[in-house]
């Protein structure tokens, strides 16, 4: 039996019209004949999707008892006995309940494709199994109901159901998604316009790598290698010279020109592992193309051109990006060059560039050659055999083994130049070579012991031989060269990866690296030394190892960084071809050293800023809140004071009533305040302690009327670490504006839910609201929106909030509230390991 068929509706969110359309396609193929059931959709109680299930053929579903309710699940038995050619099976993520046939209902898909009945269904982009963590660090929800990404892969069909941010937020104000009594939180939590972007970013992403990867996949199947443009994708050739980096911004220019260009930087290295170009400038131009968006690959091939062109083609690329050869004039003799000859064996599906540099012309330069660095045994032991091993082979034939023909002579003379290349490199084979030609000349050549030679053979022999000992030699050297450069790169590529890894990351301190350059380099003490001008002493800014230099001038090797700072190292002096690591070691130390000072600085920079926030709102606090109680008490006193008036007994006890609250208002608040002034001349912190806001919160709303409120503050929230009355006179102060503005009759709405690491306080207000461009000038000190009279207006309550907030590391925001309005967002951190089971999200979101 034939496998089924899968389709599959993507979505970015809920509320898009995946189901809507997956019933729309089913009426579609029902009018055309095609036995089409629903075997599983759940309308959610949307009108407009319950009334596209009328005319289609449901199975009934399967009721499973659990914990003393029912629940209704997919009946897939009943799908396999009615064996229909479709059926609809909605929401592939959910995961079934226990005593269900199969856990998950994707499992419950395979089981009817296995059958050979097609399948369409639906899937958000939030429920692919490797976008969980992205999810979560968007919307701050973890989706407990997930699919693997390579079920949704195999789908036949994939359809990205898609819809902008703002129409999906007005058909949800519109209740064509959730109840009316969600709809306000759901816009303000998961259905924000930022999450809802990010999220149909990943849609957008996920659809277009799976066509790519199918057009790869048909491309190879169908042995199509021609190009097909349906994206633009440069290739970058890159030769190790400078520039490579002008190349790639200009890459990078032409991919912005076109939607969606996609620049890749290929370096093509010879298969015999030589080459002649700069690490370091590869790594730079790596880097370049990496910020810029693009990516780097490596490419072995002896053939440059035809291994370029094997790339763009392989890569489906639409354009190459070459710079103009550095040959000079006269080098084009030996061919039209790599960029003539890409140019005219792409075809006319692929563009190529030929971009002009500052390089052009000036030839490509040849690396300096480094010695082997054999060691002074081994060159000795060179010598040697260079020098006396054919003396002393030339004893051994003439007295031991006489007459074994001259090509016998040859060869083992020539055997003992390749020695002599093994041991000591090129000079020792060259002078084996010499003596050995002689020698082979004096005695075994007639006329003997004498150096003329008179067979003409004999000459064509011994120049053969003198040759060949010389190539020989040549080749030994230049592969114990090469070795040695080999293992000396790989050497310093690790060392360079430590320095671009650990330190750039900010994972080693001055100390551990300097004692990694004593360790490297096998010197005695390392200092890092610096002087403000060039006539201050030098001081150290760090030092490891005994008796560490105190001056540049008293150390074996010094580097210098700039004009005011020197790495300084003791123990033994280093050859030139160490400076190159030392230098990159050094710029490093620097960086170090300059983090460290810069950091030192932001710290001090944050302490006077959180000074100056808390003496902000310290201000605010005694201009604004200390006036109300002050102006209460003194009326009370001067109401009691007065001889015009005869007060009862009861008057006389509401006013004394009123007099001990206001001081009691009082002595709380300057409690506080003393608290926060302590805390400008950091002699105290704030006592931050784990707390349940739903403890902390009522008692903020002591200050307004009690029919004025809403309190929405779950028992299930996570504990949040906060200085307890730093928080509640935040959240009182943002109370208190929200009911001075909100329009009679209508309350306040207090909730917390969470979100993340975090826990946020929504005060939800539905006044007139704050213009975008005034959200933040409405938390300045003695300022207030718009011209409102004294009194009135977004008074300096909300500046003591930010400054308190902030104080316990809190942040405080405003937000328009959805229909009108202002909402107030304070948002704490939660404490570590204590957090609740389950978001606090609508069921519909993780459905």
């Amino acid at each position: 039996m034939a496998r089924g068929t899968l389709r599959i509706y993507l979505g970015a969110a809920p509320g898009v019209g995946k189901t809507y359309a997956m019933l729309s396609e089913a009426h579609r193929r029902v009018e055309r004949g095609t036995d089409c059931v629903v075997a599983f959709v759940e309308h959610h109680h949307r009108p407009r999707t319950e009334v596209m299930l009328h005319g289609l053929e449901q199975l009934p579903r399967r009721e499973i008892e659990y914990r003393g309710g029912t629940f209704t699940e997919m009946d897939v038995d009943a799908v396999l006995r009615r064996a229909p050619k479709v059926a609809l099976v909605d929401e592939l993520a959910h995961t079934n309940m226990p005593g269900s046939r199969n856990t998950k209902r994707w499992q419950d898909v395979e089981e009817l494709l296995a059958a050979g009945i097609d399948v369409i269904s639906t899937v958000n982009i939030q429920h692919l199994e490797s976008l969980g963590d992205v999810v979560e660090s968007i919307t701050g929800v973890r989706q407990r109901e997930t699919v693997p990404d390579e079920v949704v892969r195999r789908a036949d069909q994939i359809e990205l159901v898609d819809m902008s941010p703002q129409a999906l937020r007005r058909r949800m104000a519109h209740g064509n998604i959730y109840k009316p009594d969600k709809v306000d939180a759901a816009l303000s939590n998961y259905f924000r316009p930022g999450n809802l972007t990010a999220l149909r970013e990943l849609a957008l992403l996920w659809v277009a790598d799976r066509v790519d990867a199918h057009l790869t996949e048909y491309r190879s199947e169908h042995h199509v290698s021609a190009i097909w443009g349906s994206r633009e994708r440069i290739v970058v050739g890159l030769t190790g010279g400078p520039e490579g980096r002008t190349l790639i911004r200009r890459a990078a220019r032409l991919a912005e020109k076109g939607a969606g260009g996609e620049v890749m930087a290929v370096y093509i290295s010879r298969s015999d592992g030589l080459t002649a170009v700069s690490p370091k400038e590869l790594a730079l131009q790596r880097t370049l193309v990496e910020d810029l968006g693009g990516t780097f690959h490596q490419v072995v091939g002896d053939d440059i051109p035809a291994a370029l062109l094997d790339f763009a083609r392989g890569v489906n690329a639409t354009q190459i990006v070459l710079g103009v050869s550095r040959r000079r004039s006269w080098q084009y003799v030996f061919g039209p060059g790599v960029g003539a000859t890409v140019a005219r064996e792409s075809g006319p599906d692929l563009d190529v560039h030929l971009i002009t540099h500052a390089e052009v012309g000036k030839g490509r330069g040849l690396p300096v050659a480094r010695g082997a660095r054999l060691g002074r045994s081994r060159v000795i032991s060179g010598w040697l055999a260079g020098v006396l091993g054919p003396l002393l082979l030339t004893w051994l034939l003439k007295s031991v083994v006489p007459d074994i023909g001259l090509a016998n002579h040859m060869l083992l003379f020539l055997t003992l130049t390749v020695a002599a290349a093994l041991l000591g490199g090129l000079l020792p084979a060259l002078a084996s070579a010499v003596v050995g030609s002689t020698l082979l000349n004096w005695f075994f050549t007639p006329p003997v012991h004498t150096l003329t030679v008179a067979d003409p053979q004999n000459i064509v022999a011994i120049v053969v031989f003198v040759g060949v000992a010389v190539a020989v030699a040549s080749v030994v050297d230049l592969a114990a060269r090469r070795t040695h450069q080999a293992a000396r790169l790989r050497a310093e590529s690790e060392i360079l990866s430590f320095l671009a890894g650990n330190v750039l990351r900010g994972e080693t301190g001055l100390e551990d690296l300097l004692e990694r350059v004593r360790e490297t380099f096998g010197m005695e003490s390392v200092a890092l030394l610096e002087r403000a001008g060039e006539k201050d002493p030098w001081t150290c800014a760090g030092s490891v190892g005994p008796r560490p230099a105190t001056t540049p001038d008293a150390a074996d090797v010094d580097v210098p960084v700039g004009d005011h700072m020197a790495l300084s190292l003791c123990g033994r002096v280093l050859p030139a071809a160490d400076r190159r690591v030392l230098a990159a070691f050094a710029a490093q130390a620097a960086v170090v050293v300059d983090r460290r000072r810069l950091k030192g600085e932001a710290d001090r920079a944050e302490e006077l800023a959180e000074g100056n926030r808390i003496r902000t709102a310290l201000l605010a606090a005694v201009s604004h809140d200390l006036r109300t109680p002050l102006a209460g008490i003194k009326a009370a006193v001067t109401s009691l004071r007065s001889d015009d008036v005869e007060w009862s007994e009861e008057d006389q006890a509401e006013l004394l009533e009123a007099i001990e609250e206001g001081a009691d208002r009082l002595d709380h608040l300057v409690g506080n305040l003393l608290d926060m002034s302590r805390l400008q001349t950091g002699t105290v912190t704030p006592i931050i302690r784990e707390t349940d806001l739903d403890e902390v919160v009522p008692m903020a709303l002591g200050a307004v009327p009690e029919d004025t409120v809403d309190l929405d503050v779950p028992e299930s929230l996570p504990m949040v670490g906060v200085d307890r009355g730093l928080l509640e006179r935040s959240v009182a102060n943002i109370v208190e504006n929200a009911v001075k503005y909100s329009p009679p009759g209508e309350r306040v709405l207090v909730s917390a839910s969470a979100m993340a690491d975090r826990v946020e306080i929504r005060v939800v207000d539905r006044g007139p609201g704050v213009p975008d461009e005034v959200k933040d000038r409405i938390f300045e000190p003695f300022q207030r929106y718009g011209d409102a009279p004294r009194g009135d207006g977004v008074g300096l309550g909300l500046a003591v909030a930010r400054g308190f907030a902030e104080a316990i590391g809190g942040t405080l925001h405003a937000e328009d509230t959805p229909g009108g309005g202002l909402t107030m967002v304070l948002a704490v951190r939660t404490t570590p390991g204590r957090r609740r089971e389950r978001p606090d999200v609508s069921p519909a979101v993780t459905s």
